[in-house]
């Protein structure tokens, strides 16, 4: 007998839009999560159990448009798909999985980050919702970072500005810092001691510190040896 399997007719990901053709109004929409990916791609070097996308479209039912949140980790999927990557995160292809986090950020023109985006995320499924109003013209009515976490279909505020996601195993706030030469607030990654986890940009900074230090030493050394008496060529 024939078996029928559904899932062998819905569309793939190469048969869907990759994007909803909303352009960003702002780059930092792109520049922030952009960064948070940077982060966790250092710390999580040695895993592959992970993917972190980035203005992409992720389609739960074949007949509704995807849902394109600024950024968005999932736990639990293969961090590369081939050599190109993902086009669009489709749930159908990724075993149901639900992204656990997603970030909207606030620009110029609201979205309905605060609206509409949260009755979307939470029908889905998603654990935490982060929404950050980066613009410091536009947050007077809230707070820079808010962050939710699902709770009997609801949204409940989690306090603090530096928000501990268990399930992630790591924090999630803000501080000023610097990221491709631009220094300004940007979002972060914390342990659970609240160490800022450090950016590709800032162990580079570290190595060269290191590298110096290094260069320092030893020219010190040279010279003490040189006022002994000593050629340090003929160490």
């Amino acid at each position: 007998m024939l078996k029928y399997n559904p899932l062998d007719c819905l569309p793939s990901s190469a048969e869907l839009p990759d994007s909803d053709d909303t352009p960003v109004d702002n780059e930092l929409q792109n520049l922030i999560p952009n960064l948070l990916e940077a982060i966790l791609a250092l710390a999580w070097s040695d895993r592959t159990d992970w993917f972190f996308g980035v203005d992409m479209g992720i389609y739960y039912a074949p007949s509704k448009p995807p849902l394109v949140p600024d950024g968005f980790l999932s736990l639990g999927v293969e961090r590369f798909i081939g050599e190109e990557g993902r086009l669009s995160y489709v749930l159908w292809e990724e075993d149901g999985t639900v992204p656990i986090f997603a970030l909207e950020v606030v620009s110029k023109t609201y979205g309905g980050e605060y609206e509409r985006k949260k009755i979307d995320y939470a029908q889905l499924g998603i654990l935490y919702y982060a929404i950050y109003v980066p613009s410091r013209r536009y947050r007077r009515k809230r707070d820079p970072l808010e962050v939710y976490r699902l709770v009997e279909g609801d949204y409940i505020l989690q306090p603090n500005s530096q928000v501990w996601i268990p399930e992630i195993g790591l924090a999630i706030g803000r501080e000023r810092g610097t990221y491709l030469g631009r220094t300004r607030e940007w979002l972060y990654w914390y342990d659970q001691q609240g160490r800022k986890l450090p950016t590709p940009e800032e162990l580079v900074q570290q190595e060269r510190q290191r590298a110096q230090q290094e260069q320092q030493r030893a020219q010190r050394l040279a010279q003490r040896l040189r006022d002994l008496g000593i050629n340090p060529e003929d160490i």
